[in-house]
């Protein structure tokens, strides 16, 4: 379960939107490297006593290497502005009951500016939107959508398998302004507008972002157990299912490399088949890139084969999107590879978001 620690912020490191890096000294000996989020706890300060959640840290799991501060024990922040008495502030509650949890303005709830329209609000009238299953994909896909499409007006919508706040994400805060909004749903929280399912957050991104295309891929620090069925990312195939209910036009980003040291994430990864193979039940339009290596090709054609009953498998060139992916406003990493040491991922994620921007005319 949890692993407390206790310490004192020696230092503030890297700050960016909704979270600040601290060390720490710990009570009990040793430093370590920390992680508040402003809107919970408070802003830290040099001096300041913090209560840690290292578990994560401590057994080297998750994304960043960070121990999580929980509260500042002697410096509590004030209550928010808002009256929390009664609903004018939102009710929607998200990282339900634990003891940080939230309590947001959801976009389609009574007290919301953009009730009318969300309750009105029924169809995506054939807005494409891109799936993938690691958030890495983000700043790929954006830049295959702005390499053809630069004006297109593009949302992203933050899922829930991975980090729930939204801030944890320094890919997000760099592309902040090559966006037109996140929208948090599910548990996570901390976008630019909350829902509190995949669906209306969806529809939150047609109808009140005004998005004309709209990226669906989880935060960062997904969970994975290495079978079938353990990963968060398999959520993806749902993802499907609700751009198609909603009348979306679902575009699949596929999880393609060889240079994983894992032999089934080579070629075309487990996890997008199984996403797209047996959690998928609406048609998408999976995108292969074309320009890859000879065996990688081989071996994605293969592996897609089945697919083609359910979806439709769409050749998209790639000329150009290497240049897109060197210009990209934040680096590009996935598992710890950069887009030379990748280049096949990247190159599949950019392909997904090239198709995407001519879906537009």
């Amino acid at each position: 379960m949890v692993r407390w620690r206790s310490g004192t912020v020696t230092a503030l490191r890297r700050q960016w939107t909704g979270a600040v890096e601290l060390d720490v000294d710990l009570s009990d000996g040793g430093s370590v490297r920390a992680l508040a989020y402003p809107a919970l706890v408070g802003r830290p300060e040099p001096g300041d006593r913090v209560l840690l959640n290292a578990g994560a840290l401590l057994m080297g799991l998750g994304t960043g290497g960070y121990a999580l501060v929980v509260a500042l024990p002697d410096r509590l922040p004030p209550d928010p502005p808002q009256a929390l008495d009664n609903r004018d502030a939102g009710h929607l509650v998200k990282a339900r009951y634990t003891p940080l949890q939230p309590i947001l303005l959801g976009v389609d709830e009574e007290a919301s500016p953009h009730r009318e329209v969300m309750a009105a609000a029924d169809d995506l009238a054939g807005l494409p939107v891109v799936t993938a299953d690691l958030h890495s994909a983000l700043p790929a896909i954006l830049a295959g959508i702005h390499a053809d499409a630069p004006a297109a007006r593009v949302a992203y919508l933050l899922t829930d398998g991975g980090a729930l706040p939204a801030w944890f994400s320094r890919t997000l805060a760099g592309l902040r302004e090559h966006l037109v909004g996140t929208v948090t749903v599910g548990q996570a929280f901390g976008g630019d507008l909350e829902a509190g399912t995949v669906h209306s957050g969806l529809l939150a991104a047609r109808h009140v972002l005004r998005a004309d295309v709209v990226i669906v891929a989880q935060g960062p620090g997904n969970l994975g157990t290495g079978t079938r069925w353990g990963f968060s990312g398999v959520a993806v195939g749902e993802a499907v299912n609700a751009v198609a209910t909603l009348g979306g036009r679902p575009v699949g980003s596929l999880r393609i490399s060889d240079a994983d040291p894992r032999p089934r994430h080579r070629g075309v990864s487990h996890h997008s088949l199984t996403a797209y193979g047996r959690v998928a039940l609406a048609s998408a339009e999976l995108v292969v890139p074309d320009g890859l290596a000879p065996a990688l090709a081989g071996e994605v054609d293969a592996a897609l084969a089945p697919l083609a009953a359910r979806h439709s498998l769409v050749r998209v060139p790639t000329d150009g999107l290497d240049a897109a992916l060197r210009a990209a406003p934040v680096p590009l990493s996935t598992m710890g590879r950069g887009l030379d040491a990748d280049h096949a991922y990247f190159l599949a994620a950019a392909a997904a978001g090239r198709h995407a921007a001519r879906l537009l005319s």
